[in-house]
């Protein structure tokens, strides 16, 4: 986790990321209370959210299966003066996040309600049409830096595309977001339509961790502790990146560009080498695939940087962006959580200020289209 700083920086700690100005690919922002989205909610999903509350894919009515370790998993410091949850208060965020450290754009990513992982797949696509008109009205309206995602429930198909189609009619979003932990992989032709509607429109598929699909979080089972259910966001990710490429969505939506955020980097290598492998080995079982799987790696899909991997000697951190590709990462935040990367000194290897400009700034330009 990288340091945070409560103190006026010494010129010698600004660093060529905050000069060059940030785009920052994973900033959440937060409801007040639920009485935020009252005007973009109908009366009848206002008394559905009061009376019923949530209804998620889990077995716990009130709370996530695995408390987490901070509340909110918020940083301590990143709870507004004014009162409200972190991330909640527009002025406290610029003025803790993106004034000081040059946000150029930062992208809004939402996980308040658990609105991918609703059983009632009609209320969740009522609460994600309120989020998304919410974070317009109450974000990119109110500082033009914060673009929106369209967060669809990939499990409801009709109803992500008619949000899709609604949102795209608006024009002010820059990404679809769907849950890495559905009711099935994501490579399944159940959810192509979606695929399909996102390179029609040229916007980037964003796919944060996080979510309930009703299963076991990890291949194992369930874990003891939330540590272990942390650690299996990297797993599900990984998972979901075999399930895309080998069910054939690169090979049959080439021109959509996937981006993984909030899973880290650190398993990428060889999580592909392992996918070449057996490629080699099975490939008359997919007769769809018509590359090696590393190769659609490296042209259809992108990694934001966040939980950044520290090992013990920097040489192996660079050597592992190496590996990965200078191209293929883009800056993340998870601004307010507990486990933020400061751009200021997430990085604990050498870079070259070309290096730091791709990474901090102009991939996500080119994947995003800025």
């Amino acid at each position: 986790m990288s340091e945070v700083i409560d103190r006026p920086l010494r010129d010698d700690e600004k660093p060529a990321a905050s000069r060059l100005r940030i785009i920052d690919c994973d900033v959440h922002p937060s409801l007040r209370s639920t009485d935020d989205l009252n005007e973009f909610l109908p009366k009848r999903w206002q008394q559905h959210l009061r009376e019923y509350g949530s209804h998620l894919r889990t077995p716990y009515l009130f709370t996530t299966p695995y408390p987490r370790s901070s509340p909110l998993i918020a940083r301590r410091d990143a709870w507004p003066p004014t009162g409200g949850p972190p991330g909640s208060d527009l002025a406290f965020m610029q003025k803790q996040h993106l004034d000081p450290l040059d946000v150029e754009f930062g992208i809004l990513q939402v996980l308040d309600l658990f609105i991918f992982s609703q059983q009632n797949l009609e209320f969740g696509a009522a609460i994600q049409r309120a989020i998304n008109d919410w974070q317009l009205a109450f974000w990119s309206h109110r500082d033009p830096r914060l673009k929106a995602s369209i967060l669809v429930g990939q499990d409801g198909v009709d109803l992500a595309i008619a949000e899709i189609e609604r949102c795209a009619k608006i024009g002010e979003y820059i990404q679809i977001n769907v849950s890495p932990r559905a009711n099935e992989p994501l490579g399944r032709r159940r959810y192509w339509p979606i695929y399909e509607r996102a390179q029609e429109l040229d916007l980037p598929l964003g796919i944060h961790v996080g979510g309930y699909g009703g299963h076991a979080p990890t291949g194992g089972g369930w874990p003891s502790y939330y540590v272990e259910e942390h650690q299996s966001n990297a797993h599900t990710i990984a998972a979901q990146l075999a399930s895309l490429v080998i069910e054939g969505v690169p090979e049959r939506f080439p021109k959509l560009k996937i981006v993984f955020i909030e899973g880290g980097f650190g398993w990428i290598p060889s999580a592909v080498w392992r996918m070449d492998q057996h490629f080699e080995r099975f490939r008359s079982e997919v007769p769809h695939l018509k590359r090696k799987p590393s190769e659609y790696v490296r042209e259809n899909f992108w990694f934001t940087t966040q939980p950044i991997d520290e090992p013990d000697e920097a040489r192996h951190l660079r050597s592992l962006i190496e590996w990965v590709g200078i191209d293929r990462l883009l800056f993340s935040s998870d601004y307010p959580h507990w486990d933020f990367d400061d751009p200021r000194f997430a990085f604990k290897t050498p870079l070259t200020e070309a290096e730091r400009k791709k990474i901090f700034r102009t991939n996500a330009r080119a994947v995003y289209k800025f």
